[in-house]
């Protein structure tokens, strides 16, 4: 059974979504492996976006992650990494089409703002080994 890292960011949290989108995952048939809130550090943050550092809108992302709790878990089920990703939509609330979860409860960001779209999912196998070994620390199974 595959498996993937998913995250509810700070402005789904702040906005009252979570149980909208965990809904929306349980339809789906996905079992929800492992569930926490937690308040990232920026170190933990960091080393999730490692691939972003340098960027211009580095900085912001940094303190949009660290403005509220997450909730961070671990799905399981048939193809969920590609399945999960589609139902998130597009990464810009703009391009993401009514009915994923972006579409329909991100907001598009302000000019010089961080783009606030709800959610994260790892984006292949690898990614969510990485990810779910730097968010639980290995307290899991292998993520395949």
């Amino acid at each position: 059974m595959e498996k993937t890292f998913f995250m509810i960011k700070p402005d789904g949290v702040q906005r009252g979504l979570m149980g909208q989108i965990l809904r929306r995952i349980e339809r789906r048939g996905f079992r929800i492996e492992q569930l926490q809130m937690i308040r990232p550090s920026r170190e933990l943050l960091d080393s999730h976006y490692q691939h972003l550092r340098g960027k211009v809108f580095y900085p912001s992302l940094l303190d949009y992650m660290m403005s509220g709790p997450l909730l961070i878990g671990i799905l399981s089920g048939s193809d969920v990494i590609a399945s999960w990703r589609t139902m998130m939509g597009e990464t810009n609330p703009k391009d993401a089409l009514p009915g994923t979860i972006r579409g329909d409860f991100a907001q598009a960001p302000e000019a010089n703002a961080p783009m606030m779209n709800c959610v994260h999912g790892s984006d292949s196998l690898d990614s969510a080994r990485r990810e779910i070994e730097l968010w639980f620390g290995g307290a899991t199974e292998d993520s395949n």
